[in-house]
């Protein structure tokens, strides 16, 4: 049986499929996403250079109805924005972006399990560098890039041990 994600308004059938061929689409699958988070969720995305996962995370942040410009914490390895739930309360995102760090050693070293379990949605770029600390139940959103550059887009719930 496929898992199913749902909340009042939404719900999607995983593993789920998008075909992308802009920026714009990309965008759109990731805000099609957003309706279906809430406190504790955590969106583990991968792909090669270029592949999306930022535009992806801007229309989930843009769905989530941050309004703050998103950019990718390849540096910073962590920024904090603000998403307001149904009922009206803050709900902390935490972008997440792992390029940088060396594995689970690093990502322990800064804090990043207290991170992605303290409440808020975390939202992990390059998720396969430290693959040992994505929970089961996470979201997986994978991305290829395929011929003539359109991006293929599968949503996945991480099965198994961490």
């Amino acid at each position: 049986m496929e898992p199913l994600i749902q909340t009042e308004n939404s719900q999607i059938s995983l593993p789920a499929f998008f075909a992308s061929s802009s920026g714009e689409e990309t965008f759109a699958a990731g805000k099609s996403l957003a309706p279906l988070l809430g406190a504790g969720s955590i969106v583990a995305l991968k792909g090669p250079l270029g592949a999306g996962k930022t535009c992806f995370v801007k229309g989930i942040a843009c769905g989530l109805g941050i309004r703050d410009e998103v950019t990718s914490p390849t540096y910073t390895i962590v920024c904090e924005y603000e998403a307001c739930t149904q009922a009206g309360s803050p709900m902390p995102v935490y972008h997440i972006d792992a390029y940088r760090l060396k594995g689970t050693g690093d990502f322990s070293a800064i804090g990043g399990e207290d991170i992605i379990f303290s409440g808020g949605i975390s939202l992990i770029e390059w998720s396969d560098r430290i693959e040992g600390c994505i929970p089961q139940g996470a979201l997986i959103v994978d991305i290829e890039i395929s011929e003539g550059g359109k991006r293929l887009i599968r949503v996945s719930v991480k099965e198994g041990g961490n």
